[in-house]
């Protein structure tokens, strides 16, 4: 009698090939996350392009920027309406911290990841920031504003440094201005990946948010960084109007002079 023909795999054999198999997927999982991130970075990047244009936009149909939303208006335009705020003196109720207008603006918003609409969202579904400056006693967001007080004169003051500012009304470190004095009008900004877990390092701390007692006129803007940088973990992604683009964009429409 021959004895009986064992088929299969030993359990060690199984452990192997399970091990191999883990090691393969484990490879091609790195890859991916990075090709995600990159994708979510790049989609992000347009949408804030987009709502440069449309804020420009607006700006030369109505004679003045929009103010930014609260986190309550559902993307319409927030004033400070407790003080007497609306579209003719440009008194809003959030200058450095508020959001996106889309509803205003117009352009298509989704649902975000507090499950609200009316809101632009980034590729991870935060809400994307918008600082509107308050200078020349609110020209840039009051109803022909700009017109009043005359190109020559206006001194939009927010800032953009690449690092973060000690004095907190100028980028106080040598060299770090990206926005040269007096400053820009508008900064609009996406909080990244890690979008809610705010002020993870000094640097994304200059970045606001609505429940962030910051609201100076000072942003950063620089590469992506890990926690273990200087100044800790960085991967908002920044862009603002320059003056001269707006001013131009308006003479050429002939909202300005």
């Amino acid at each position: 009698m021959k004895p009986a023909t064992q088929n299969g795999f030993t359990l060690l054999e199984m452990a192997i090939v399970l091990m191999i198999v883990g090691l393969l997927l484990g490879g091609m999982l790195v890859p991916l996350t990075a090709q995600m991130d990159q994708r979510n970075f790049t989609e992000t990047r347009k949408s804030l392009d987009d709502i440069q244009q449309a804020l420009i936009g607006y700006a030369i149909i109505n004679g003045r920027l929009p103010c930014p939303a609260s986190s309550t208006s559902n993307g319409v335009e927030s004033f400070n309406t407790g003080s007497g705020g609306n579209s003719t003196n440009g008194l809003c109720s959030n200058f450095n911290n508020g959001f996106v207008p889309a509803a205003t603006l117009g352009i298509a918003s989704t649902v975000d990841n507090q499950g609200n609409t009316g809101f632009a969202v980034d590729a991870w579904g935060n809400r994307i920031h918008y600082a509107v400056t308050a200078s020349n006693s609110r020209a840039f967001t009051s109803l022909n504003g700009m017109r009043s007080t005359g190109i020559s004169s206006l001194t939009p003051d927010l800032l953009v440094c690449s690092t973060a500012s000690t004095s907190g009304s100028s980028c106080s470190v040598a060299n770090s201005a990206l926005t040269a004095s007096p400053g820009v009008p508008v900064v609009i900004y996406s909080t990244g990946k890690n979008g809610g877990h705010y002020a993870t390092g000094t640097d994304e701390a200059e970045n606001p948010n609505p429940s962030s007692a910051d609201t100076d006129d000072v942003f950063v803007s620089h590469n992506i960084t890990s926690s273990s940088a200087t100044n800790g973990e960085f991967d908002d992604l920044v862009i603002w109007i320059s003056p001269n683009v707006l001013i131009n964009r308006m003479v050429a429409a002939g909202k300005l002079p």
